[in-house]
This record gives C-alpha cells, sequence and structure tokens, in this order.
C-alpha cells in the first residue's frame, strides 16, 4: 500500500518506518530539510533502540523514502497519516496551527480516493474539522480517521510492531477496510483492532495518558505519607500491585513523570472541560502532585546539607526515562536547575541525552564523560534517571570519588539496607533515609 507520513519527527518517523517494514511503500515527508538530509543518508536525528537500524534497511530497499513535497507524497498516497507537532500552548491546549496546515495542503494535494488519519495527538473534536477541510478543498473523496499512537519512549518499535490495540476513529465502513488491512500484519496474534467513532478514538489517547499519570501522582502521594509515617512505600506497592484489579504498571514511587506526553495531554485534556465547563479536579490534583514531586528530593538535600550553596553535586541521569534522549519535561531539569539556584555547582552525565542537555544549560553545568566522573568532587549524587547501567556500580570507587557518601536516589535504584551497609547516607522515595552505619 502506498503511505505518506507527514511530519519525520518521533512519532512519524517510527510510524512510516514500520510501516515500510511490513512491505509498505512510505514516504515521509518534512518542512526541515535538513532533516530530510540526514535522513536519506539513513541518519535519525532522534535516540530510539533499534530505529536507524530499521530506517537504514528500508531506505536500502527501497520502501522508506524521505523528501520535503508534500503534494507529491500525498498525490500518490492511499492513506495519508498526519503526525506533525501539536505543541501545548500557554493555556494548556493543543497548538493545531501545522496540523490544520498540513490538512489543507492535502486537500489540495490528493487525486483519488484518500484517506487521511490523524497520528498526532489533538483534542477532541479535531478530526471532524479536517473532515470539513478536506469537504471544502479536495477534488475527490477523502475519509478522515483518527488512529491515535499509543508509542512508549524507549520501546516505540515494540509497541508499534506488537501493539495492546489499534485504536482507529472512523465513520466509513471503506476507510475501516482500508485501516484494518494496513494494521492487518500487526495483529496477527489476535490484539484487537477497536473502530469507533473518530471523537471517542481522540478521547481515548488522553484518557489513556491520564489515568497513567493519576497512577504515577497516587503512588507519589502514598510514598510521601509513607516517609511521614515510617511505612515502606516498596513494600506498600507490592501489596497493592498484588491486587489484580490494579496491577504492578505505572505504580512505581519517583520524582515524577516528563516526557513529550503525560504533562501535555494532562494540561490538554484539562483546557478541554474547562472549554466545556467541566472541572477535572482529580487531573488537577494530578499535576500540582507531580510538580511537588520533582521538588522533593531537592527539599531532601537542603534539609540534609542546609546551605547548599558552593557544594558541588554529581547526576546521574538527563532524559526524562531510559532507553531515550528526550528531555521534554524531564524531572532532571527541575532538580538542576534548583541545585543551580541555590549556588551549587552541578556535574551531570547521561548515556544518550548529553547532546540535548547541553543545549538547555550550556556552560552553566560541567558535563562528565562517564558516570564515575561526575562524582569527582561532589558532595552528593542525585540519581534521576534509572539507567540499566546505574543500577550496579562500584561503590568502593563512588565513596572514594564523593567527599562525603550522600545519594539521593530519585528512581529507587538501589537497595537501602545495602546502602547503609555499603557506608552511604541514602535518600530515596517513600522510605526513611537510611543513615551510613
Amino acid at each position: 500500500m502506498r503511505i505518506a507520513v507527514v511530519g519525520a519527527g518521533y512519532v512519524g518517523l517510527v510510524t512510516g518506518t514500520c510501516l515500510a517494514e511490513s512491505g509498505n511503500d512510505v514516504s515521509c515527508v518534512d518542512t526541515d530539510a535538513g532533516k530530510i538530509e540526514r535522513l536519506q543518508r539513513g541518519e535519525v536525528p532522534i535516540y530510539e533502540p533499534g530505529l536507524e537500524e530499521l530506517v537504514r534497511r528500508n531506505l536500502r530497499e527501497g520502501r522508506l523514502r524521505f523528501g520535503t513535497d508534500l503534494a507529491q507524497a500525498a498525490g500518490r498516497a492511499k492513506v495519508v497519516f498526519l503526525a506533525v507537532g501539536t505543541p501545548g500552548g500557554e493555556d494548556g491546549d493543543a497548538e493545531l496551527r501545522h496540523v490544520m496546515e498540513a490538512a489543507e495542503e492535502v486537500a489540495r494535494a490528493v487525486k483519488h480516493y484518500t484517506v487521511v488519519a490523524t497520528k498526532s495527538t489533538v483534542p477532541v473534536g479535531t478530526a471532524g474539522r479536517i473532515q470539513e477541510i478536506m469537504a471544502r478543498r479536495a477534488r475527490f473523496e477523502v475519509d478522515v480517521v483518527s488512529n491515535p499512537e499509543f508509542l512508549k519512549e524507549g520501546a516505540a518499535l515494540e509497541d508499534f510492531q506488537r501493539p495492546d490495540r489499534v485504536v482507529v476513529g472512523a465513520s466509513s465502513d471503506r476507510a475501516r477496510r482500508i485501516m484494518r488491512e494496513l494494521y492487518a500484519p500487526f495483529v496477527r496474534t489476535e490484539r484487537p483492532i477497536l473502530f469507533m467513532e473518530p471523537r471517542s478514538a481522540e478521547m481515548v489517547k488522553y484518557a489513556a495518558n491520564a489515568m497513567l499519570a493519576t497512577r504515577i501522582s497516587f503512588m507519589n502521594d502514598i510514598a510521601l505519607l509513607c516517609e511521614k509515617v515510617g511505612a515502606d512505600a516498596e513494600q506498600v506497592r507490592r501489596g497493592v500491585g498484588a491486587d489484580t484489579r490494579i496491577g504492578y504498571p505505572f505504580l512505581f514511587p519517583g520524582i515524577g513523570y516528563g516526557g513529550s506526553c503525560f504533562p501535555k495531554d494532562v494540561k490538554a485534556l484539562l483546557a478541554t472541560g474547562r472549554r466545556h465547563g467541566v472541572d477535572l479536579d482529580l487531573l488537577r490534583a494530578v499535576e500540582k502532585t507531580n510538580e511537588r514531586q520533582k521538588r522533593h528530593l531537592l527539599a531532601r538535600a537542603v534539609r540534609h546539607f542546609g546551605e547548599l550553596a558552593g557544594k558541588v553535586f554529581g547526576v546521574w541521569g538527563l532524559a526524562f526515562k531510559p532507553r531515550t534522549d528526550d528531555m521534554r519535561e524531564a524531572p532532571s531539569v527541575e532538580v538542576i536547575e534548583g541545585l543551580l539556584g541555590k549556588g551549587a555547582r552541578v556535574q551531570a552525565y547521561d548515556p544518550v541525552a548529553m547532546d540535548r542537555a547541553r543545549r538547555r544549560f550550556a556552560d552553566r553545568v560541567r558535563f562528565a564523560p562517564g558516570p564515575y566522573e561526575a562524582l569527582e568532587g561532589a558532595d552528593a549524587l542525585f540519581v534521576v534517571t534509572e539507567w540499566s547501567e546505574f543500577r550496579n556500580p562500584d561503590f568502593e570507587r563512588m565513596k572514594a570519588l564523593l567527599r562525603a557518601p550522600v545519594v539521593f536516589d530519585g528512581r529507587n535504584v538501589f537497595d537501602p539496607e545495602e546502602m547503609r551497609e555499603q557506608g552511604f547516607s541514602y535518600f530515596c522515595i517513600g522510605r526513611a533515609p537510611a543513615a551510613a552505619r
């Protein structure tokens, strides 16, 4: 099937590459000519495990191409995916200017019956607005469907190729048949394709992310209470998660969620509620808890040290989660800005997000070539992202490099009892501080 993907960012690039890998003829287009030139050479501008190899293979085999000519790509396609950015506006609502501009161009370009599918996360009712554009501008019949993405950064290829479910909001049988054919290779293990009306499909994405964000903030509230009453949040988590009605995913205490989806989608859903006169009090609390949680470790450092001015802190982890270089809304930004604001110096390391962090902090932060170099002469370590390579460090080497064996662990990477035995003063989330033995 001939496919066009408008937008070669994270979602568009993963979508186009995976569809090409399943045998489709895919054209990805973007207005950023520099990005397109890199992609044409097989250079992927984002970090996603396995993606560059897949891009290069499909380029080599002729199933995947990159360009800037949207009209040409859309004119030959049977399905056009809109995967352009929808950044949050000042009021929290998604900015749709780029989506609508792309829709106008597609409408003018189509040369036969076409399905236009929104992959971008868009407010409820957007598919209807795009359908109106197609009715006004397109010379041929166009069906607009909502096909939200559910990609986890760091596991996006697995999520696309082996999805839990595929959600398609479509109003016509013809569009449903085409989307079923397109996704058939990815649901051979009986995972469902859930067909529904476009407005419901648009709401599914927001509701799912809001639910996951709620679980995270709920567990962080419980963890804070555990610290106050002397309970162990890890034991509480295991006891709660063992209830089959609840389960364990997204029930880990930490220093808050970040990334491109949860913060933006919670804000957008709150904005939708305001626009329709619905007070989403629970989601306001979710957002408030998350912002508080990002400041939690900094407050513990202030309680431990008192004055932070002149002190040096190592930071392990800059990306908002492992297996990505994405720093959007990352807790590390809040931690580092808080430390710098109190007059401390920061030495940071991340396996893949260093370039993005340099663009964010410039020379205000010293970027170390490795995790141990970030500890040299530091008064304490902050663990902010739970990269696997941080889980089993050389504790003796850590103590030798640090001025004092103090660790603030925002992801509960280490075992408190082991840290005590190793001689560290250890502060994590949801447990009483562990003093060195």
